[in-house]
């Protein structure tokens, strides 16, 4: 568990930044790009993956990036089979919010023999989908509702049980194109309550609310649409700066 110590290390400092790629919207030349500007500018590493893979980018993608940069790279499966050898380890995520029992055991099950296949490093992680103001492309393909985003004795309960279950990280998500970011207050509920770091993705638009994210609690802020939106290396730095700015 190699990264994952590394992660646990850092999240022991002070809050971190990771970029959010999705392959299937870019090709090899422009995940290259987005990856070295993403380590130039401050993030600590890049999750990969996305819910939908329409244009068979992901290991191609996946291979250069990784030897494009030094920070740790993830695989961030969305609900198919994401599992390579070209990255530092692969969030298994079971989707503890759902009641499909797909995403609870099954994906991971098909899944598992590839990953001792190629000595991947898998961090289990418990996933939680938060209701953001959308119906989000995670929503739809998982088959899962969202937590009621006012609900945090909800949010608690789930985060507890994965903690209870021996996963190794907890992931709050909004969502691809989320209106409304996980709230605050939720995101301070579960802190207290959960010693398992914390990652944090989904409607975070400025630096600014990045912040807030970690002051409340995230270890681990995740942003993705609205760097692919703006295409500007000094957003991802901004973000980074403020991300780094809260310390443990």
């Amino acid at each position: 568990m190699k990264t994952y110590r590394k992660l646990v290390s850092l999240a022991k400092k002070r809050a971190n930044y990771f970029c959010l790629i999705d392959p299937d919207k870019m090709d090899k030349k422009e995940s290259v790009k987005f990856a070295k500007n993403c380590e130039k500018n401050g993030a600590d590493g890049i999750l990969v993956g996305g819910s939908l893979m329409i244009n068979n980018n992901f290991e191609p993608n996946l291979k250069m990036i990784k030897k494009s940069v030094n920070i740790p790279v993830l695989i961030f499966p969305g609900i198919f089979n994401f599992v390579s050898p070209y990255a530092d380890a692969l969030l298994l995520l079971s989707v503890i919010t759902s009641r499909n029992p797909q995403m609870l055991i099954g994906e991971q099950v098909r899944a598992a023999p590839l990953i001792k296949h190629y000595d991947l490093e898998a961090i289990g992680t418990a996933y939680m989908l938060i209701e953001s103001g959308n119906h989000t492309s995670v929503n739809f393909m998982s088959g899962s509702m969202p937590l009621p985003r006012n609900k945090n004795d909800i949010a608690v309960s789930h985060a507890l049980a994965g903690q209870y279950l021996g996963m190794n990280l907890i992931y709050l998500d909004a969502g691809s194109g989320a209106k409304y970011s996980v709230s605050n207050s939720m995101i301070s509920a579960i802190r207290k309550n959960v010693s398992l770091p914390i990652f944090l993705g989904g409607g975070i638009k400025t630096p600014e609310e990045a912040a807030q994210k970690a002051r409340a609690g995230a270890d681990f802020i995740v942003t993705g649409n609205i760097l692919e939106d703006n295409n500007d290396p000094k957003l991802i730095k901004e973000f980074a700066d403020a991300v780094h700015q809260v310390k443990r």
